[in-house]
């Protein structure tokens, strides 16, 4: 078995996972989910008219701030909508699958044994100590 086989084996266990599982019934969830359909219709329909707005030479700063507003509100209303936030919950732990893959992927390209390098990069320090948990 080549490479490009081996990366189809892959593709077939990361569809075989739970989280991919959980992560594509949300997506299907929210795809099927009129209102939250409706609300993002509508918050696109209020961006765009929040794009418009500002172009205009004559800018109206009531309207602006209005539209700002509206669409912030509106934001928060999906996001705080439970099959929402089920994605969103869904959408991370692909995520993490998805960059665990990458990294040891990645990690074995650069040399590393497949076998014993880390599912994750190690944490370094950003040399911020504004946003440090600690040092380790």
């Amino acid at each position: 078995m080549n490479v490009i086989e081996m990366t189809r084996e892959l593709g077939k266990a990361i569809q075989q996972d739970e989280r991919y599982k959980k992560y594509m019934a949300a997506c299907a969830e929210n795809d099927t989910n009129t209102e939250i359909q409706n609300k993002i219709g509508k918050f696109n329909q209020l961006r765009s008219q929040l794009s418009v707005e500002m172009q205009k030479p004559d800018k109206n700063a009531d309207a602006l701030t209005s539209l700002d507003r509206e669409i912030k509100e509106l934001y928060d209303e999906i996001m705080a909508m439970p099959s929402m936030v089920r994605f969103n919950e869904s959408k991370a732990e692909m995520d993490a699958l998805i960059n665990s893959v990458n990294y040891i992927i990645t990690s074995a390209a650069n040399g590393e044994d497949p076998e014993t390098c880390p599912a994750e990069p190690p944490q370094s320090c950003s040399g911020s100590c504004a946003t440090c948990g600690g040092c380790h």
